[in-house]
């Protein structure tokens, strides 16, 4: 539990006002960038254009999800339209480097020099990683908006100056985002990146909560309570939107439970004397949790379910005859599936959530193994002299580890599976497609805030180390002087 005395007693402190306000101020500049437009063309009719797409297209999941991380930037067409995409795929790919290469892993473990090397080139991959992601989301949007002559295709039919603009401007501002993200980790008041998104996430929540309001009321409905007083809603939508309030409510105390659930294994340390001091004979323990991975596998899951769809468009309106046909089918296959077509669709509305599942199920496992690595936790218990109760220490420590993270990471994928499909499944059984925000969204928001705290409460025990010193000298000075009143009286 946290200790909410101990952080409030800490805003005191003109360092930790200092750091809380300089992270609110960042976030505060990236919500300003994220409305600012790319110096296109006129952007209320940009904005048009991007509306009218998004309206007709709401089944593509990597639009909806790339909008949502971005923090409607997609939808505004902002300039913060790329996001924490590249930084994120560069310390994916420089963490997989890092498992692989043993030059890497060594270079790892020299401590903070080896890690900040490994972050500056981290920063370096991300640069062409968000050139390539700029021209891909560009060429997205333009595919998606293609159909929208109506309009004014600013997007379809943009010049070559034109498309090197929103290139350069769009990599600048995912560099921009990655060093506000940096300086927010720097503060010690959480993970700069996570904060990122998941102030991105909070921006779309005002729409939503909108939108589910207005669909309740609506003029020229009816809803009687208590049989005298007659209200302007819609009595079918009400139920609906309790339903999602209360699913809402159940799902946020599960993702609690399964982030902060843990299996602790006591590790036994053997007494050895060097010298004439006698070290060891203690008992901690070593917490497993249950989803190591995090959401690594969602994003990772979803981001394979892009390419078909990508690919899809692609060949639907480039390619002719049967690749074109395959294009279709790949559209149709890889969108998110309706309410109306779970329950009527036949086996095409299942391929989406069967393939996202299965593809959480095992990335889940995949990152595991990569960022948990028993037989160096092993050796590193045997070289000082740790073990645990009933288990040889080396190999069979090394094979005790791995299984019992095996049997936790299975209920942990199953978990994550059913968060990442519980949307899907939710708007087939209240029949509505207005679900924006699902279990991916919750548990990042769960596990951020959740982290976040602990690394405030962390930082508020620092800058009142001095304060509980102080309390602590003064009790035992009290103390003494009890005892010496006490011995003063005895001896009178």
């Amino acid at each position: 539990p946290m200790n909410w005395r101990i952080i409030l007693k800490s805003f005191g402190s003109a360092d930790m006002r200092k750091r809380i306000f300089a992270v609110l101020g960042m976030l505060i500049i990236f919500r300003f960038l994220a409305q600012i437009p790319i110096p296109l063309a006129e952007p209320a009719t940009l904005k048009q254009v991007l509306e009218s797409a998004f309206t007709q297209t709401s089944g593509s999941q990597l639009l909806g999800f790339l909008n949502i991380l971005s923090g409607g930037a997609l939808a505004n067409f902002s300039i913060m339209l790329v996001g924490l995409g590249p930084y994120i795929n560069a310390s994916i790919i420089t963490q997989l480097l890092t498992k692989a290469i043993p030059k890497m892993e060594a270079l790892n473990k020299e401590g903070e020099y080896g890690r900040k090397k490994i972050q500056q080139w981290t920063r370096m991959l991300t640069l062409p990683l968000a050139v390539v992601q700029s021209i891909g989301t560009i060429f997205l949007v333009r595919q998606t908006a293609a159909s929208f002559g109506g309009l004014g295709d600013l997007v379809t039919q943009a010049s070559l100056s034109q498309w090197v603009l929103m290139v350069t401007v769009l990599t600048a501002s995912a560099m921009l985002l990655m060093f506000l993200g940096e300086l927010i980790t720097e503060q010690g008041i959480g993970n700069g990146i996570s904060l990122v998104i998941t102030v991105g996430i909070l921006a779309s929540l005002p729409g939503i909560i909108t939108n589910l309001i207005g669909s309740v009321i609506q003029d020229g409905a009816s809803f009687a309570i208590f049989g005298k007083f007659d209200f302007p809603i819609n009595s079918a939508a009400l139920w609906v939107v309790l339903g999602i309030v209360a699913v809402t409510i159940l799902v946020t105390v599960f993702v609690v439970y399964i982030n902060e659930a843990q299996r602790r294994i006591t590790i036994n340390y053997a007494k050895r004397l060097q010298g004439n001091r006698v070290y060891g004979g203690v008992t901690t323990t070593l917490p497993l949790r249950l989803i190591t991975a995090g959401v690594i596998p969602i994003i990772f899951a979803l981001a394979f379910l892009a390419l078909p769809e990508f690919v899809g468009r692609l060949l639907s309106e480039n390619a002719t005859g049967s690749m074109q046909q395959f294009g279709e089918n790949l559209v149709t296959w890889f969108q998110v599936p309706t309410a109306a077509s779970l329950t009527s669709g036949g086996w095409v509305a299942w391929v989406y959530p069967i393939s996202y599942f299965l593809l959480v199920f095992m990335f889940t496992f995949f990152y595991t193994s990569v960022v948990f690595n028993a037989k160096e936790i092993s050796e590193n218990l045997q070289k000082q002299g740790g073990f645990i109760e009933g288990i040889r220490p080396g190999v069979q420590t090394e094979k005790y580890l791995m299984g019992t993270v095996n049997k936790l990471t299975l209920y942990g994928a199953l978990a994550l599976g059913f968060l990442a499909v519980m949307p899907i499944f939710g708007q087939a059984i209240l029949g509505t497609d207005q679900i924006a925000i699902g279990g991916t969204s919750i548990l990042i928001l769960v596990s951020v805030a959740l982290e976040t705290l602990r690394q405030i409460e962390s930082r508020a025990l620092m800058v009142t180390y001095d304060d509980y010193t102080i309390d602590i000298d003064s009790n035992k000075k009290s103390r003494n002087k009890k005892r010496f009143s006490l011995k003063k009286s005895k001896n009178k």
